[in-house]
C-alpha cells in the first residue's frame, strides 16, 4: 500500500499519528511505526519563504544554523523545453558552458536570492548531485534565525535572465 492510501485510510479510520505522551498508551498502528522510520528526501524545516525586500520572496533561517551545517536537502525534476536563459526561476543543473540542463526544486530552493553586492555576503552554498537530482544546501557562514539566505548564483556571469546582477561580481569559482 502507498504512504500516500495510508495516509488518507488512516485519517478516514480517525487514526492519530502523535507520539506524544498522551498516545503512549495507544499502541502504534503500523502506518505511525512506518512515519517514525523514515527519513524524508526533502528537508527545508530550518527554512520559511517570506516576503522580501525587494517586494517578491526569499528563503530566511527559522533557526540559527552554525558554518558548515545542513540548511536543506532535496530534489529536483529535470525540465525540458524550458529556456533558464531567459527564466531566472530554474535551477542550473549541469557543469556545462553555456547550459542547457535546468531542473525545478523541491522545498525551498528556488526562493534563495543572492547578494546584489557581491559574493561576500551570501551565507549558503548548494552542492548539486547530478546523478541522482537531489541536492545540499550548507552555511557557509553562521546563520541567525531570521537572516535572508542568499547563495551565489550558478549562472550568473552567463545567463541572460541575471544580467542586471553580473556586474556585482567577479568570476565566481564554484
Amino acid at each position: 500500500m502507498s504512504l500516500v492510501r495510508g495516509l488518507s485510510r488512516a485519517a478516514l479510520r480517525g487514526s492519530r499519528l502523535s507520539t506524544s505522551a498522551a498516545s503512549a498508551s495507544t499502541p502504534a498502528s503500523p502506518l505511525s511505526s512506518r512515519l517514525r522510520l523514515m527519513t524524508s528526501v526533502v528537508d527545508c524545516s530550518r527554512v520559511a519563504v517570506l516576503p522580501d525586500k525587494f517586494g517578491g520572496h526569499g528563503a530566511f533561517a527559522t533557526v540559527d544554523i552554525p558554518k558548515g551545517g545542513l540548511i536543506e536537502s532535496g530534489l529536483v525534476r529535470v525540465l525540458t523545453d524550458v529556456d533558464g536563459d531567459v527564466n531566472p526561476y530554474v535551477l542550473t543543473w549541469s557543469d556545462d558552458v553555456p547550459n542547457t540542463t535546468w531542473a525545478i526544486g523541491s522545498g525551498a530552493c528556488t526562493f534563495y536570492n543572492t547578494s546584489s553586492t557581491g559574493v561576500e555576503d551570501c551565507n549558503t552554498h548548494m552542492e548539486r548531485d547530478y546523478e541522482n537530482n537531489t541536492f545540499v544546501i550548507t552555511a557557509t557562514k553562521d546563520i541567525k534565525a531570521g537572516d535572508e539566505l542568499l547563495h551565489v548564483y550558478k549562472g550568473l556571469g552567463s545567463r541572460a535572465c541575471f544580467q542586471d546582477m553580473d556586474s556585482a561580481y567577479e568570476p565566481i569559482p564554484l
